[in-house]
């Protein structure tokens, strides 16, 4: 029997979730089947594929997906299976390849996805009917999104609000510095929550708090900081005559995105230890004195783009009571570790919040799995945020019928070989790259 109604219609708005909503395995499958398999999942960066045949694979849930580049101006992104019987088509986390060869029986496909050898098929045995899948891929100014749905929502709001934002930033042409893997023993939607407010900040984050106000963030209905809102005033006038051209966009009409960028505290010009530069201006900023551009997407990712460095974080669930997280920190492609920066330097800040993060999050799941948990109360003045999250979580569950268990309309299991190669079509975005559908995870 489908207990899934009955699960939804107990959330109750401006509550945390009842204990089930964490611990239930039927929860996570839904979970896995409504939001990770329909929403825009952030990946990885542009630049860990620069040269064609470069490519990283990612794992999400059942899934596991090729990020690859076709050439220059092209990604792909293909479902990590060969058309012949299904093996894996690669078991490594990244790597370069003229070609992607089965191991099973050594059918080959290009990079361009077409089956170019099949040995012994018969004379009746088309190639040209057994491309690779493809998912939807999308880059955002060096982002890589993808989304293992044939209806993806709307990615356009998004490049319009973030891209003029993020730009500047270049990172297309960063490199990935360092980067953190953690497997946190919580679920997913805690650390999501946990993002989601800055009522901890004070108590759990000092590194941050040197740096960051912990006033402005949505959701925050603590009254006017008139400290804060003085600096946001004259910040954004500073940034709009450097042409940087600063406009808070959150969640517009429900969407999944959120973009603003905010002044650093007094002294600092950078989200450093000391305040300073940790390595030099990227891309094609005009002045250290940009703050720190916040970007969020749900449901996995979130970002800070500083004057020298920028730092995502991905998260992907592995089952109801553990999750996979990487943070990155990108600098400019032509810094040189040891003469142009020193990496403990720049991952302080973030290194120590995030890890502050995971701790929380595992002792607030150790608790929530207590036989006494029951939901309690968010605050309205500093957590409206989260309850804004729980409500887009339980829209997503609600809105589409593999929520409950029924049959999967348009996945990508199911295509057949027309579609498939009108899938690998590639779209053209607003710009002069084209770029066109899948997945990674490196």
């Amino acid at each position: 029997m489908n207990r899934l109604p009955s699960i939804l219609s107990s959330y109750q708005s401006g509550m945390t979730l009842p204990q089930v909503f964490y611990t239930d395995e039927e929860v996570f499958a839904a979970e896995m089947r409504n939001i990770f398999q329909t929403q825009w999942l952030f990946v990885g960066h542009s630049c860990e594929v620069r040269e064609p045949g470069d490519y990283f694979t990612v794992s999400i849930g059942t899934e596991s997906l090729i990020i690859i580049r076709e050439s220059r101006d092209t990604l792909k992104a293909y479902f990590n299976l060969c058309r012949h019987r299904g093996s894996r088509l690669t078991n490594e986390t990244k790597g370069c390849a003229r070609s992607l060869v089965c191991p099973y029986h050594g059918w080959t496909y290009g990079l361009d996805g077409h089956l170019k050898a099949a040995r012994f098929m018969g004379d009746n045995f088309e190639p040209k009917d057994y491309p690779l899948y493809c998912a939807q891929l999308r880059e955002l100014c060096g982002l890589v999104f993808i989304c293992l749905s044939f209806k993806p929502p709307d990615f356009e709001a998004a490049l319009k609000a973030i891209a003029p934002q993020l730009s500047p930033h270049r990172l297309e042409k960063a490199k990935v510095a360092g980067r953190d893997r953690y497997v946190v023993n919580a679920n997913w939607k805690t650390i999501l929550e946990n993002n989601r407010e800055c009522y901890h900040c004070q108590v759990a984050h000092p590194e941050f708090i040197s740096a960051n106000y912990d006033a402005g963030l949505p959701g925050d209905n603590r009254g006017s900081n008139s400290r804060f809102q003085q600096e946001l005033a004259k910040a954004y006038q500073f940034w709009k005559s450097m042409g940087l051209n600063p406009h808070e966009v959150s969640f517009p009409n429900g969407a999944w995105f959120r973009v603003s960028r905010f002044p650093l505290k007094d002294g600092f010009v950078t989200e450093s230890l000391d305040g300073q530069l940790t390595a030099p201006l990227m891309g094609d900023l005009p002045s250290e004195q940009v703050g720190s551009l916040r970007l969020i997407g749900l449901p996995n990712f979130w970002a800070h783009a500083n004057a020298d460095y920028t730092m995502t974080t991905r998260v992907i669930p592995i089952n109801a009571h553990q999750t996979q997280i990487e943070v990155a920190f990108l600098v400019d492609e032509d810094a040189i570790e040891g003469i142009d920066y020193e990496l403990e330097k720049v991952v302080a800040i973030w290194q120590a919040t995030s890890e502050q993060d995971w701790m929380l999050c595992e002792n607030n799941y150790a608790g929530i799995c207590s036989s006494v948990y029951q939901p309690g109360q968010l605050s309205p003045i500093i957590e409206s945020s989260v309850v804004s999250f729980l409500d887009w979580y339980i829209r997503k569950l609600q809105s589409n019928r593999e929520a409950f268990g029924l049959p999967l309309q348009e996945t990508s299991r199911d295509i057949d070989a027309k579609e498939s190669r009108s899938a690998m079509q590639p779209v053209a975005l607003n710009s002069s790259v084209q770029i066109e559908a899948l997945n990674g995870i490196s």
